[in-house]
């Protein structure tokens, strides 16, 4: 992996010692997963947890599908921006559709095919389209987020700059595995929130040795 690769592991296993394995994503489906991507959206998890709760056991792409979109909007209000998101869920439902809502034949499909497709959809950004290939599909794709860039630059971690640059930073860097890849992401997010806030926490993080900012 040569000298940059040694840096990311060395973080990775750093980390996984010091929390865990995650598996991440908090969802009884791959449906379920894909919602969640769409909902989280400018909101904490929180929010979204409510807005989940309130289909209760008839978050089924169908009920999504056949639901007007005042209904929806009632349902996802919690989760904020919900006249969007609304419409949002709606269209990454219909890309679903196009495969029958069936997991194992979208995985059949090219990532780079699947990962066109879902950008070319309403409301799906980077981050949704590489969480939803993730998480629900399993699909061997790094998730960059707020967290990931601000581990780049406090570390610092020359990725890049950009989505792009550091999402291939990562995967070219790390063994190219769907597992590797859900696991640090969670283990980015989880320290962001405890330590790597965006007033640092440094006291008692597991990178605290290594990183250039710390105390700083």
């Amino acid at each position: 992996m040569g000298r940059m690769g040694g840096k990311l592991l060395a973080i990775y296993e750093t980390l996984r010692a010091h929390y865990g394995e995650l598996h991440w994503w908090p969802a009884k489906t791959p449906y379920e997963v894909m919602v969640g991507a769409v909902l989280t959206q400018n909101t904490a998890w929180g929010n979204v947890e409510k807005a989940i709760a309130n289909f209760g056991d008839d978050l089924a792409p169908e009920a999504v599908l056949n639901a007007d979109l005042t209904e929806l909007t009632h349902m996802i209000r919690p989760a904020g921006f919900f006249n969007q998101k609304a419409a949002y869920l709606k269209s990454v439902t219909q890309w679903f559709e196009k495969y029958g809502f069936d997991v194992t034949a979208v995985q059949r499909e090219p990532f780079a095919r699947m990962r066109t497709e879902l950008l070319a959809t309403k409301g799906v950004g980077r981050e949704t389209a590489d969480s939803i290939l993730l998480y629900a599909f399993g699909f061997p794709t790094f998730v960059v987020d707020a967290y990931t860039v601000r581990l780049c630059d406090r570390y610092p971690i020359d990725a890049g700059k950009g989505y792009e640059a550091i999402k291939a930073h990562f995967e070219g860097n790390l063994e190219r595995s769907a597992e590797v890849y859900n696991n640090f992401h969670a283990l980015i997010v989880i320290n962001g929130k405890e330590h790597c806030k965006k007033r640092p926490a440094c006291e008692g993080c597991p990178l605290s040795e290594t990183c250039g900012r710390c105390g700083v």
